[in-house]
């Protein structure tokens, strides 16, 4: 399923002009405060309508400004989860969830126990909201959302308003949520490790229009659009499966561009996972180094460079079939005359690598 987006809105001292296609998996729209990300979601959800375009999902026509076409909110079969959750204080949480699947009566229903299930909601069905975490509360949101049948589910920044402890929560079932149902997902968020974790696509707004859209890892493996990702946040996805369980409380990864040793990591041997490199964390070497602590060196070729006006550059590397981001200062870039297609070596330290930097790969 996928969902075409291509419209045009102006707002006083602001306009959107926008065109995208999202498929199947989650698709983000990311993007700084005021870039037009919950604009479009509304307008997908039809909560706005654009001066002009045309939103379809499948064959099925939200909005066609031509053709005289604009589909009202509660007839395109599309769950919204709103940043603070929005359930009804006076019910329990499982009338809450019964009333996604009253509104979704003349659907074909998904069952209610596998949603409680995939959201680990059992424990929770007689409190009221009241009585809920954050995180709690936007799991029964988005079990609300998914009673209510959707054909596609939009996310509107649900983290943003959880701490961190929260945050940590909720990831594994929103993991659980893309792996599981399939069911399609525009997700908006302005925080790029929860992107990195999370997306299969990403849309990348500025300024109300799109700069970049594409799978997520050739995305955050571009140099030239790390400046509007965060220089800081700058980092790539290696895909990799765990091979071992060491004795000493590492766990090896086989990876295209081969094995890595991180932080004991909670997944059974064979399991399929995306590790975020952060770019700073990532050192090069002309010859494979020897007698150092950090344990991963990675045999790689350089792919494309660029600097900024400042005192850093970014490498972007090939490590096999995946590519990954070195940050380095402009000195060093000099200092070892680095060019485009020079095999070096790249060393990460396994301590680098956070543990929300590791999550399970979408099958």
């Amino acid at each position: 399923m996928t969902l075409s987006v291509a419209f045009r809105h102006a707002f006083p001292g602001f306009s959107l002009d926008v065109s995208f296609e999202a498929p199947k998996g989650v698709t983000a729209l990311f993007g700084r405060s005021g870039s037009g990300k919950t604009t479009v979601v509304n307008a997908v959800a039809g909560l706005l309508r654009p001066d002009s375009g045309r939103i379809a999902l499948d064959e099925t026509v939200l909005l066609d400004s031509a053709g005289g076409i604009f589909l009202p909110p509660h007839r395109r079969r599309l769950g919204y989860v709103f940043q603070e959750g929005r359930l009804f204080p006076h019910m329990t949480v499982r009338q809450n969830l019964r009333y996604g699947q009253w509104f979704a009566r003349a659907i074909q229903r998904m069952d209610f126990g596998r949603v409680v299930d995939l959201l680990g909601l059992g424990a929770l069905l007689d409190r009221r909201p009241s009585l809920l975490s954050g995180g709690e509360k936007q799991r029964v949101a988005i079990g609300r959302a998914l009673l209510s049948a959707p054909a596609m589910l939009l996310m509107d920044e649900p983290l943003a308003a959880l701490d961190a402890p929260r945050k940590a929560e909720i990831l594994p079932w929103l993991e659980r949520l893309r792996d599981e149902t399939h069911l399609p997902i525009l997700y908006v968020s302005h925080a790029l490790p929860e992107v990195a974790r999370l997306a299969t696509t990403i849309v990348l707004l500025e300024g109300g229009r799109v700069l970049r859209s594409g799978p997520v890892a050739e995305i955050l493996s571009d140099p030239d659009v790390a400046p509007a990702l965060g220089i800081r946040e700058a980092g790539a996805l290696l895909t990799a499966r765990i091979a071992a369980q060491e004795p000493d409380g590492l766990t090896r990864l086989d990876s295209s561009a081969g094995p890595l040793w991180l932080p004991k990591i909670a997944r059974p041997v064979g399991a399929k996972v995306r590790v975020r490199i952060a770019a700073q964390d990532v050192m090069l070497a002309r010859t494979r180094p020897e007698g150092i602590s950090a344990l991963n060196v990675l045999p790689v070729t350089i792919a494309a460079l660029r600097s900024d006006e400042g005192a850093s550059a970014l490498v972007q590397l090939s490590a096999g079939e995946d590519r990954i981001l070195a940050r380095i200062t402009r000195r060093s870039l000099a200092t070892l005359q680095l060019a485009e297609g020079d095999r070096l070596f790249a060393v990460v330290k396994s301590v680098s690598v956070a543990d929300e930097s590791v999550s399970l790969a979408e099958p």
